[in-house]
């Protein structure tokens, strides 16, 4: 099968990508195998092509979002059939998505509705599954009513604005003037401006000097955040988190990895993210909520759509199709 593939561990770049012809997964009894009809690109696919990971082997194929055919099951896999349609988040520590084949735990799985494509579940995966995990399994949302999403047009914040509205929350965004139509037609009660806004003053000014119940930082810098909570208030980090943490407010701060679900050997953990795919597909398919996708790429034309996200050229999500 053809694969994108980190040739060796001196390639940092995207240029030194290569497709390959590489074996078929092996299939362990508790995996299924999917015959990959399209894979969501990803900031973090990139950073890893960057970093590169410890565990990795050589030539190691990129890739953490897919969605395609059920191909076959291992022998201890009942939940899936050949044929099914079913998509799924993997471990950035193995051999990834970006292939014709791939091979999953079957309890990360999700199954993707009818009215659903299969280029719009792979795009809600990475970045929709950590909206809906920052949101509805970190944060406490019975005690917030105010929400700051910071990055509100990328593909977590965009997500994750959605949801909270969804909720019935008062939200506000931070977002570059040049982004903010895209971001207009999801109905932020705010955009702010962080070129030109001081944001934590216009965050005391719209909660009349309280601040904001819930914050989700998808950007890092976390220590800016703390000053913009209100009492009682939360704070969700997706990269890093705060540095010098004292307060009287009694906050609560929550780190989030989404991908550690796998590597913590935690069979509830694993099982969550098929879990959350499968409600967050039923919010797509009763139109709740949309992975707003950018783009629709060709194979050939994967490395390109990764430069892209490394340039920030994106807004929403790009999806690469194996048809």
């Amino acid at each position: 099968m053809q694969a994108l593939v980190v040739p060796n561990s001196s390639a940092k770049t995207l240029d030194q990508l290569t497709w390959q012809e590489r074996p078929m997964p092996p299939l362990a009894p508790n995996e299924v195998m999917i015959k990959t009809q399209a894979v969501g690109l990803n900031p973090v696919d990139f950073k890893l092509v960057l970093n590169g990971d410890a565990a990795w082997q050589y030539p190691h194929t990129l890739g953490l979002d897919t969605a395609g055919i059920v191909e076959a099951v291992g022998a201890d896999v009942t939940d899936f059939q050949p044929g099914e349609r079913i998509c799924g988040h993997a471990n950035l520590a193995h051999n990834g998505t970006f292939a014709e084949y791939v091979s999953l735990p079957a309890a990360a799985l999700a199954r993707i509705p009818d009215i659903v494509s299969f280029e719009t579940a792979a795009a809600s995966l990475c970045a929709g599954l950590t909206a809906y995990q920052a949101l509805l399994r970190k944060a406490n949302l019975n005690a917030a009513q105010t929400v700051l999403i910071h990055a509100g047009a990328g593909g977590v914040g965009s997500m994750a604005i959605q949801l909270a509205k969804a909720a019935g929350k008062t939200v506000f965004t931070t977002v570059s003037q040049g982004k903010q139509d895209f971001v207009s037609p999801l109905h932020p009660d705010a955009q702010l401006d962080y070129h030109h806004e001081d944001v934590t003053a216009r965050i005391q000014e719209l909660t009349h000097g309280q601040g904001v119940d819930l914050i989700i930082n998808t950007v890092g810098h976390p220590d800016a955040d703390l000053p913009r909570l209100a009492y009682n208030g939360q704070l969700v980090c997706v990269l890093d988190t705060p540095a010098n943490f004292q307060t009287d407010r009694a906050i609560t701060i929550s780190d989030l990895d989404l991908g550690g679900a796998h590597r913590s050997g935690n069979p509830a953990q694993i099982a969550d993210l098929g879990t959350m795919a499968t409600a967050l597909l039923a919010l797509i398919a009763a139109g709740k909520v949309d992975p707003l996708i950018n783009q629709v790429l060709r194979r050939d034309q994967l490395i390109d759509g990764l430069q892209q996200l490394q340039a920030s050229q994106v807004t929403g999500k790009l999806v690469v199709t194996f048809d």
